[in-house]
C-alpha cells in the first residue's frame, strides 16, 4: 500500500478534492456510516442466514452511497450518478414489513445480546443512530439537502432492530 502522508496534519478530501479538518461534520458523519458498515460486516461473516447477508450486504451498498454524498460539496452531489432516494427509503420499509411478518415485536424494552449476530446488528442501529444525529446537524447547518438521507437512516435504525429480532428467532 502507497501511503500518500496527505492526511498526517489532521485534513482530509472531500469527494471534489476540497481539504477540510477530519473532524469536520463531513468526515465525522460519513466516518460513522463506514464504522456501522463495518459492523454489519462483522454481522454479515457471523450469520447463517443468507437473507440476513444479503439485507445487510445491500444497505452496506447504499452506507457508502450515502458516504459519497455526504462526502461532496453541494455543486459536486450533482456530479454523482446516484444518490438516496425515495425508492430506497420505500426498500428500507418493505423490508421492515416482510420482516415483520415473520417476527411480532415485543411492547417491551430489549436488551441485545440474545446471540452473536443480533447483538452485532443491535450495534450496527445504535451507530446508525450516531450518524443521524450527525446528519440531521447537518441538514441544519445547511450542509445537507437530500430529505431522502435522513428518513433513510431513520427507517435504517428501525429495520436494524428488527433484523436483530428476526435473526434471534430465524438465524
Amino acid at each position: 500500500m502507497k501511503f500518500s502522508k496527505r492526511g498526517d496534519k489532521g485534513e482530509t478530501s472531500l469527494l471534489g478534492g476540497q481539504r477540510v479538518p477530519k473532524y469536520d461534520p463531513r468526515p465525522e458523519t460519513y466516518g460513522v456510516l463506514d464504522e456501522a458498515s463495518s459492523v454489519m460486516g462483522v454481522a454479515k461473516a457471523m450469520t447463517r442466514s443468507q437473507k440476513i447477508k444479503d439485507i445487510l450486504f445491500a444497505v452496506q451498498k447504499d452506507l457508502l452511497m450515502m458516504g459519497a454524498e455526504l462526502s461532496a460539496l453541494p455543486a459536486d452531489v450533482k456530479k454523482l450518478s446516484k444518490r438516496i432516494d425515495e425508492a430506497d427509503v420505500q426498500r428500507i420499509e418493505d423490508l421492515i414489513d416482510d420482516l415483520q411478518k415473520e417476527v411480532k415485536l415485543k411492547n417491551e424494552f430489549i436488551y441485545p445480546g440474545e446471540t452473536m449476530v443480533s447483538a452485532q446488528i443491535d450495534v450496527a442501529r445504535t451507530i446508525i443512530r450516531r450518524a443521524e444525529r450527525n446528519a440531521a446537524r447537518m441538514k441544519d447547518d445547511g450542509l445537507v439537502k437530500n430529505p431522502e438521507i435522513h428518513k433513510y437512516l431513520n427507517r435504517l435504525a428501525d429495520m436494524l432492530f428488527t433484523l436483530a429480532r428476526y435473526e434471534e428467532i430465524k438465524g
